[in-house]
């Protein structure tokens, strides 16, 4: 499976006021990372393979994870992000969070491909292109 790996600074703003990362962040951390794993496999910005692939998202409908390590403002980390279950409509992804090396938080989504209209409430699942399948599932 493809990996994509991007670096992260820890920010004041990501921060309580003991300077800890304040866990609802790692959550906003790998979102991003989901949609930069997708931007990756796919070679276009997250705007443009909404559009290439007529789909309206990718929404989460489980996410859990893992505190191993805190991590504190101005800590430089890793976060490595890999689809790890691709079925019809819906696809796993693991995140793994990395301080100097060592695993720091871990984090788990399923995410569904959705078509409709999100403002009107009328997404529904829909199948997963292969070619998006195939892209993701290159190591």
């Amino acid at each position: 499976m493809l990996v994509n790996s991007r670096a992260v600074r820890i920010e004041w703003g990501d921060c309580d006021p003991a300077g800890i990362v304040y866990y609802p962040r790692y959550f906003a951390f790998f979102d991003a990372s989901t949609s930069a794993l997708l931007e990756r496999a796919l070679g276009m910005t997250k705007h443009h393979y909404l559009k290439a692939y007529d789909f309206s998202g990718h929404p989460l409908v489980n996410a859990r994870s893992r505190f191993l390590i805190p991590t504190r403002f101005g800590d430089d980390v890793t976060i490595e992000t890999t689809a790890t279950d691709l079925r019809r409509s819906s696809f796993d992804v693991h995140h793994r969070l990395l301080k100097n090396g060592a695993l720091a938080v871990e984090g788990f989504e399923t995410r569904v491909w959705v078509t409709g209209d999100p403002a009107k409430g009328t997404m529904k699942g829909a199948p997963i292109p292969q070619a998006v399948i195939e892209r993701l599932s290159k190591g």
